[in-house]
């Protein structure tokens, strides 16, 4: 660290000794229709070194040091923008000032990116544990590598350098919209809106950024200002196989009128009855306005609004003898209801946003932009909860019967490894594992209709639903308030700050959403401790304050609690640019809090161990990043960051079981987060290419399983549902990627593509197991034995070589093959634990054998697989209409591979996961993501 120091301050004294040359070539670049400044454009002058980028004023400048003289061409590129070749002549003493510069919208690229941007729809909403990729952050850049990332590897939940959404920063308007809960951005908020979702800005990695300090992810912007959008409208329908089978969304920017306002809508909607996966029903409505007012040419004030509620059926991980069975493409969760589909486990997602924002013109060199956000509703998850009883007095002590079996298909019990299960089956083994597998293949899906007749027994004797949906809800109440100063202290030199304020109260409650033609359900915990279903005391209760409540269609049951946080942060970063040298230096700070408050008190936490308020959470986080850019001549670029920050934990990674009790994770810490990033970049007029470097490493992470599992050693016969908790995880994430475009013809390009990753778990972290039967278990040394084994997340290694086609006439088309490997699963580190080697009385098991337990806890590596895709286009103009058709076909060689999974925890200790594992067909198997087969997407659309 003291090594960094020394280096970054000799780089900035340095660039320093030429601070005060005359700038000869300055200027400023706007929207052609908007007349808004454009940051990030690239300026260079042709066949020289010398090149930079705008500012968030839209401003350059050359120095005067070595600039060629005479006549000179000055390039001015950025991706969706024309690309402007301007003839200008260079004479010292003789300041040259292009203001304004004015760029008008690339139409054709901009449709391209519409379309691919519709594509990344399944894997933005996806909420599966192992599909969080970051393909949104990645689709305003126009990185070779990057687009490579976000719209040909997104498909097999490829994380540039082994990051996901929650190592990125989204901001909309300058406001963060990540999830304090998890951290990850919630982009079904948002879905929909891809007309206007164009503008952005996107700073990879650490590398500066205007608005934020960011992360290792990188950091999106999203600029939804109406003075923004080219003046015009737009009609498309797209239809697919992926998520949903359809898409009709219409949009109007009235563009900036000459009183000062504009306006911007936008409707869309998507909709389907399955996606590839069946039962993936889809039901999303988006609905988007923003009016803006500019007072003369120093401040205008912008207001945005979206709602963009939606609706979808959920797919569930499966194991291979299911898959074996019904293939990639099937889905437990649904069945049929009087001739509909009807999917249990559905998530919605109803968050509308509100957003004002203040842009003020302080000088010609200096801006301040003051936002307020505001964002509430709600998500909400159902699935079906088979808990339901009754009440009755047995001698004079309350009991409670009734409950009923797992009624989802793939349920083991129902599958044919179950029937086969013990050593050395009979042949009426082998006939009821025949019955239930052609039972399983005829069928296997959800039958409602038993589910309703069950509760019509239960009502006709005078009981409650055995059978109901639950939905688990997440009523969120967020505010956001920051101010971003943005001045250019002098030709050189710019500086850039931010205050933030965010303050969240969410609400977490089950609620009953659907009794099932039943009158009422027992709001108590069937599997609560008890002899012969007999409850003992008031552990059963959900809530102590409403003993044995009878609950309705619409009132919350079995846990309701607050989460409530805050958080103040702030950054300041100077970017100094120089003829040959680009630096910049971040400082940031925060204090973020967290605190429960629990509604009920749950029958196993009396008191205040789950009612009112728990401990207050508290912590003071810091960090720093520098880079250098050094450009060796007008071809040859280095570009070097390096950062360290700590991070708090999540809310979510605060609380061990924060659905019954207040208390709170046991060594929770900030974590520790190192990164550095070194890259060649080469630019030439036929040939782009970027080679970088990385290496990362975060301490201190924290993550809790929740699950059901037979191997809790030490607690009885080992049976409970646990929360296991585990702290001080280490990982280390190095390798390097590649990104080469080259222009081999005006009309042919030819591209290619490749990381090369390894990410691994660096340490042994600590360990222990929570549960409403017991306090605190351990095993052992009190750690799972992580070290070396692969962190989860999508193929560390991926390859491409695509080549695209571009007409004159307006059409397009690009093919490209892309090869993975180095995918690994999600391993148990239960398994991973002292409770895989010994038994309940704490000793080794007699007839454990070292050989035979690395070959248990051996990581399963997916293989290797290639996807190739085609993707086209054509546009028309007619009498000032653009007609276009974008379509793609990927996977066009309907490759089987998976793109994620985890190993089961229910079986966890050695002679259990042996015999297991020794079976033809294991009862409790890994559970897979697959990813699509072949699949399509085609889009229409009319602007005007």
């Amino acid at each position: 660290m003291k090594r960094f120091i020394f280096i970054g301050y000799v780089f900035f004294w340095a660039g320093l000794s030429s601070f005060a040359q005359e700038a000869i070539v300055k200027g400023r670049v706007l929207e052609t229709n908007s007349y808004e400044p454009i940051p990030d454009v690239g300026i260079s002058i042709q066949g020289s070194s010398f090149n930079t980028t705008t500012d968030a004023l839209g401003e350059f400048n050359f120095l005067q040091e070595n600039l060629p003289q005479g006549q000179q061409i000055l390039i001015v590129s950025k991706s969706g923008y024309i690309t402007l070749k301007l003839p200008i002549i260079i004479q010292n003493d003789a300041p040259i000032n292009l203001d304004p510069v004015l760029m008008e919208i690339d139409l054709r690229e901009v449709e391209q990116q519409i379309g691919v941007i519709s594509l990344s729809d399944n894997e933005l909403d996806d909420d599966a544990g192992t599909s969080y990729t970051i393909s949104g952050l990645l689709q305003a850049s126009d990185d070779i590598f990057l687009n490579a990332a976000a719209y040909d590897f997104s498909a097999t939940f490829f994380k540039p350098r082994g990051f996901d959404n929650a190592n990125g920063k989204v901001l909309i308007n300058g406001i963060e919209i990540n999830k304090q809960y998890d951290g990850r951005p919630q982009w079904a908020a948002w879905g929909g809106l891809n007309d206007v979702q164009r503008n952005q800005e996107f700073s990879m990695g650490l590398k500066a950024n205007d608005y934020a300090f960011g992360d290792v992810a990188g950091t999106t912007n999203i600029i939804m200002r109406a003075s923004q959008y080219r003046k015009g409208g737009r009609v498309s329908y797209a239809s697919s196989n992926r998520s949903y089978r359809g898409r009709v969304m219409g949009s109007y920017n009235s563009g900036l009128g000459k009183n000062g306002w504009a306006y911007s809508v936008l409707l869309s909607r998507r909709f389907g009855n399955g996606g590839f996966q069946e039962g993936t029903i889809y039901d999303a409505n988006s609905f988007f306005a923003s009016v803006e007012k500019n007072f003369g040419k120093n401040s205008s004030l912008n207001f945005t609004a979206f709602y963009t509620p939606n609706h979808r059926g959920k797919s569930a991980p499966i194991t291979a003898e299911v898959e074996d069975l019904k293939g990639i493409d099937y889905n437990p969760n649904w069945g049929y209801q009087s001739g509909d589909v009807r999917n249990s486990k559905t998530k919605t997602v109803e968050e509308p946003v509100i957003m004002l924002n203040h842009f003020w013109n302080l000088s010609d060199k200096t801006s301040l932009n003051t936002n307020l956000g505001y964002q509430f509703g709600k998500i909400g998850n159902t699935r079906i909860d088979y808990g339901g009883t009754r009440l009755i007095e047995v001698d004079g002590q309350q009991a409670y019967i009734g409950g009923a079996r797992n009624p989802y298909p793939n349920y083991y019990q129902r599958l044919p490894s179950y029937f086969l299960r013990f050593e050395n089956p009979s042949a009426y083994d082998y006939e009821l594992a025949y019955l239930a597998g052609r039972e399983f293949i005829n069928d296997g899906q959800l039958d409602w209709d038993s589910l309703y007749e069950a509760n019509r027994i239960a009502k006709d004797s005078g009981g409650n639903s055995i059978y109901a949906i639950q939905e688990d809800r997440q009523d969120d109440t967020q505010l956001t308030l920051n101010t971003i100063l943005n001045s250019r202290v002098n030709e050189n030199i710019t500086l850039n700050g931010s205050l933030s304020y965010r303050n969240l109260k969410s609400e977490n409650f089950a609620e009953l959403n659907d009794l099932l033609g039943g009158t009422g359900y027992l709001d108590i915990d069937y599997f609560a401790e008890g002899v012969n279903n007999t409850i003992i005391g008031d552990v059963a209760q959900s809530d102590l304050q409403n003993r044995n409540r009878i609950v309705t269609e619409g009132e919350r049951y079995k846990y309701n609690y607050e989460l409530n946080a805050s958080v103040i942060s702030g950054f300041v970063q100077g970017q100094f640019k120089y003829s040959r040298t680009d630096l910049y230096f971040a400082a940031t700070a925060s204090q973020t809090s967290y605190q429960r408050n629990g509604l009920f008190e749950n029958g196993n936490f009396p008191g205040n161990l789950s009612l009112g308020k728990s401990e207050n959470l508290s912590f003071t986080n810091f960090g720093g990043k520098a880079g250098l850019l050094y450009k060796i001549s007008g071809r040859h670029l280095v570009d070097f960051n390096a950062g360290y920050f700590t991070k708090a934990p999540t809310l979510r990674n605060a609380f061990s079981n924060s659905r019954q009790s207040n208390a709170t994770v046991i060594g929770l810490e900030s974590e520790k987060i190192q990164n550095v990033d070194l890259s060649y970049i080469f630019r030439s007029p036929i040939v782009k290419a970027r080679l970088t470097g990385y290496f990362n490493t975060i301490k201190n992470q924290t993550d809790i399983n929740f699950f059901f599992t037979e191997s809790a050693q030490g607690y009885k016969d080992g049976y409970a549902f646990v929360q296991e908790v585990i702290t001080g995880i280490d990982t280390r994430k190095m390798g390097a990627e590649l990104g080469i475009e080259a222009q081999i013809t005006p009309t042919f390009k030819l591209k290619a593509a490749a990381a090369f990753g390894e990410n691994v778990y660096t340490n042994n972290p600590n360990q222990y197991l929570t549960s409403d039967d017991f306090d605190i278990l351990t095993f052992g040394d009190k750690t799972t034995k992580l070290k070396n084994y692969h962190v989860a997340g999508g193929p560390e290694r991926a390859y491409q070589v695509g080549l695209e086609y571009r007409d004159p006439n307006f059409w397009w088309v690009g093919v490209t093959a892309n090869y993975f490997s180095n995918a690994y699963i999600d391993v148990s580190t239960l398994r991973r634990s002292d409770a895989f080697t010994f038994d309940g009385d704490g000793q080794t098991y007699s007839d454990y054998d070292p050989e035979v337990a690395k070959t248990l806890l051996k990581q399963e590596d997916f293989g290797e697989y290639m996807l190739v895709n085609i993707v086209g286009g054509k546009s028309w103009r007619i009498k000032g209409y653009y007609v276009g058709f974008f379509a793609t076909v990927n996977n066009i060689l309907d490759q089987h591979y998976k793109t994620g999974g985890f190993e089961d925890s229910r079986l966890a200790d050695y002679k259990k996961v042996q015999e297991d594992q020794n079976r033809n067909t294991p009862i409790f198997g890994n559970r897979y993501f697959f990813g699509y087969g072949t699949t399509y997407y085609a889009n229409v659309y009319v602007r005007f």
